[in-house]
Formats: structure tokens, C-alpha cells, sequence
């Protein structure tokens, strides 16, 4: 016997009972599937998913969530993805319906627009994964994005304990592409920002933000490290700042591999087109999934949109956007 006891692994350690599962009342609405409650669901192990659909935390944990569903559907696993919006534009069912399709989310979604199931769970995060048994028991939770193996090992035990059959102890092998893809956490060396002045950081124009009023912007001769600045005619707002004319922009210092901007046109069907520099020069094979190798792009509709990822060394660099057309809105900066 060792002198410290037996330890056990995370596989075979008891996992708690941390309460039951809530259900879905106060819903707004639920795609995929007609609606479910936790009476519907009893008998089948259920991973519940907070998300919204701009979320690049959330985005890289969907190749995971989406193989899951897959594999162990067969076995008794039921995903639910909870949609608790961030964003005014992400209570638009539309808007969530257009990311499901796109993002290839099959399994249910439950829209959640007064967030009635989000204070349920006594939630906080996006994403947020809550790991239910047959019982209706919540056996564990996972708050952010991360330790992707160690979740399936939790689906693939309470699969197991609910009598399921042939369930492989292999793991699922996963190749992310865009906004999907793993960040390159060595390099991250700048946190995600919000415009919005309700939660917004290092803004660096001279004399600062004039609140929920039109005003001309310049940059300053020198922006350090996770600063940004406007040019031109912008009104800062509390979610997002909103582009009053054209060719007003955007000027980001940053240390990242990837660089997204949540954004949006001023209307359904009015496309904002947009040109993006790198250190004063188009991106080139530095592009993002949304922008060309000469820096063009359109905002067509409210979305994260990947602008640049570094294909080599990740150093400090000077981002810049260019809008060519008036009304854009631009919520939030985040990289990878």
C-alpha cells in the first residue's frame, strides 16, 4: 500500500451529484427539434452547451461538440445547445437560424432570448457545458473551452454507468479549419475587447470617447501594445461603435496569431465593404477566412469575422480597417 493512500485517476474518481437537471422552461424558441423537457430526456445521458453564436470560445469548441453528437448519439447521448445571447442582433431568430445552418449545427438548439434557462442553471459563461445522466443528475460541468478530452471521458463513463453497450474508449480525432481552429495559446498575448463603452478597454484617440454622440476621431502618432483608436466619424454607443460616414476605421495594436471582429451592417441587405493593412500593408497570406490576400472584405450580416491569421512568426503588429461605406457597427475584438 502506498504510503499516501491509493489515488484514482480522473476516469475512476466518483463524480458528484451537483443538482438536477432544470429543463427548458421559458424558452423563446428551439431549432433543430421540436421542444424538450427534462421528462422527454430522462433515460439518456444529456450535454447541455451554453453558447452564443459570436463567441470565439464557444466557436472552438464546436468541431468537439459536433463530433461528440455524432459518435455517441447511437449510445444514448443527447446534445442540447442552449443560445443565450451576448449581442442586441444575436436575439434575432434569423440571424441564430442562419449560424446554425452555417456552422453545421445539427443537433437541438434551444433559444433562450430572457435568458429564463440561463438563471436556471445559475450560468454565467459562454461556453458553459453542464454533463447529465440518465437520472436527470448533473454529475459535472465545464466552464470555457479546454480539456476536450477529459469532457469525453465524462460522456463516455455516464454513457457506461447508464448501461449502453460498446462504447470505445477511443477519442475523437478532430481537424478544425478558421475560426474553429485551436488558438496558438504561446503567441496570445491580446485579450479579447469590446467598442462598446459599457465594457471597453485602452481606447487611445486623443481626448478620449464622447459617449452616444457623433464625433470625429484621429490616431495618435504611436498606439502600444492592445491599444486601439478610431478615424473619422464614429458614435460610440454602449454595445458598439457605429460608423457615421465613409472611410472611417479602426487601428489595433496587437500580439496574436488570429485577429476576429464581431460586426454587423447597418440593415439586412446593405453590405459594408472594407479593406484591411498589416503593419501599413495589405495582409497577404496573413489573411483571415473573410478577407482576401489585397485586404478586401464585405460585412454582409452581424458576425464574428476572422481578418487575419499569421501563417509564421507571431509578432506585434498594427492592425487597420478601412470602411468604405457609412453604418457599420463593431461590437468586439478577439483573438487566437
Amino acid at each position: 500500500m502506498s504510503l499516501f493512500g491509493t489515488r484514482r485517476s480522473p476516469e475512476t474518481a466518483p463524480l458528484p451529484v451537483e443538482g438536477h437537471l432544470p429543463g427548458f422552461d421559458g424558452a423563446t424558441g428551439w431549432l433543430n427539434s421540436p421542444p424538450l423537457t427534462a421528462a422527454d430526456l430522462r433515460g439518456r445521458v444529456v450535454l447541455v452547451q451554453f453558447w452564443t453564436y459570436t463567441c470565439i470560445n464557444w466557436l472552438r469548441t464546436l468541431p468537439y461538440v459536433r463530433a461528440w453528437a455524432h459518435k455517441y448519439k447511437a449510445h444514448g447521448l443527447m446534445v442540447v445547445g442552449v443560445h443565450t445571447p451576448e449581442f442586441d442582433f444575436e436575439h434575432d431568430l434569423d440571424n441564430v437560424r442562419r449560424e446554425v445552418k452555417d456552422l453545421r449545427v445539427d443537433f437541438p438548439v434551444v433559444v433562450d432570448n430572457d435568458y429564463a434557462i440561463w438563471t436556471a442553471f445559475a450560468n454565467h459563461y459562454w461556453p458553459a457545458f453542464y454533463f447529465v445522466d440518465a437520472q436527470g443528475q448533473v454529475r459535472h460541468h465545464r466552464f470555457g473551452e479546454g480539456d476536450c478530452d477529459r469532457s469525453e471521458q465524462i460522456i463516455q463513463r455516464l454513457l457506461t454507468d447508464a448501461g449502453s453497450s460498446g462504447v470505445v474508449q477511443d477519442l475523437v480525432a478532430v481537424e478544425p479549419s478558421g475560426v474553429e481552429a485551436e488558438a496558438d495559446w504561446d503567441s496570445l498575448w491580446s485579450p479579447e475587447n469590446y467598442l462598446g463603452y459599457a465594457r471597453s478597454e485602452n481606447f487611445a484617440s486623443p481626448d478620449g470617447a464622447v459617449l452616444d454622440t457623433p464625433q470625429v476621431y484621429a490616431v495618435p502618432g504611436r498606439l502600444r501594445l492592445n491599444q486601439w483608436a478610431l478615424a473619422g466619424a464614429w458614435t460610440v454607443k454602449g454595445q458598439a461603435i457605429v460608423l457615421n460616414a465613409p472611410d472611417g476605421g479602426i487601428v489595433y495594436r496587437f500580439h496574436a496569431r488570429d485577429l476576429h471582429l464581431v460586426m454587423g451592417p447597418p440593415a439586412p441587405g446593405t453590405p459594408v465593404r472594407f479593406r484591411v493593412l498589416l503593419d501599413g500593408q495589405p495582409p497577404g497570406t496573413a489573411h483571415g477566412t473573410d478577407v482576401d490576400e489585397a485586404g478586401g472584405g464585405t460585412v454582409t450580416y452581424p458576425r464574428l469575422y476572422q481578418l487575419i491569421r499569421q501563417p509564421g512568426p507571431v509578432a506585434e503588429r498594427t492592425f487597420e480597417i478601412t470602411f468604405l461605406n457609412p453604418g457599420v457597427q463593431a461590437y468586439a475584438f478577439t483573438f487566437g
